[in-house]
């Protein structure tokens, strides 16, 4: 049995983080550089995303968590899936974004977006990091050359 990737998935959530990513960096040369960042972002993120989805397939990714998360060391009791799935999400489509770099060093650019994406999550970043982190180490030990085991 053929099982296929959605390069679409992985596209369109790598465009997504990077162009968030590109605004961001292009805000510093005003307005116009926002939208110029944005679009180049948007473009280098779809590759990313791209490549992501062949190592590991979005739908697999959110199967695996949705499955597992309240076994983990971080599960807030009481709290639920939908809680949790942004967070899993977030750390898919931030990994490419950030890809080569370890979670710690980029935690504090993480933590700055969460509010703004994680949509009805009752999570506050304290306790959505352990998720994000998850989601990251589980991206990285299925991408050639990505182990970043010890960066937690």
């Amino acid at each position: 049995m053929t099982i296929k990737k959605d390069h679409s998935i992985g596209e369109g959530t790598g465009a997504v983080a990077g162009a968030i990513t590109g605004a961001a960096m292009g805000s510093v040369a005003g307005p116009a550089g926002t939208v110029v960042g944005a679009i180049a972002g948007g473009a280098l993120g779809a590759k990313g995303g791209g490549a992501l989805a062949e190592a590991i397939n979005p739908t697999e990714y959110t199967r695996h968590f949705e499955k597992n998360y309240k076994d983990t060391p971080y599960y807030v009791s009481g709290s639920e899936w939908r809680d949790y799935a942004p967070a899993y999400k977030y750390g898919y489509d931030t990994y490419s974004q950030y890809r080569g770099r370890k979670f710690k060093d980029v935690e504090s650019d993480l933590e700055r977006n969460w509010e703004a994406t994680k949509a009805n999550s009752r999570l506050a970043w304290s306790e959505a990091k352990g998720a994000v982190r998850d989601g990251w180490h589980h991206i990285e030990n299925a991408m050639p050359g990505d182990a970043d085991r010890d960066g937690h």
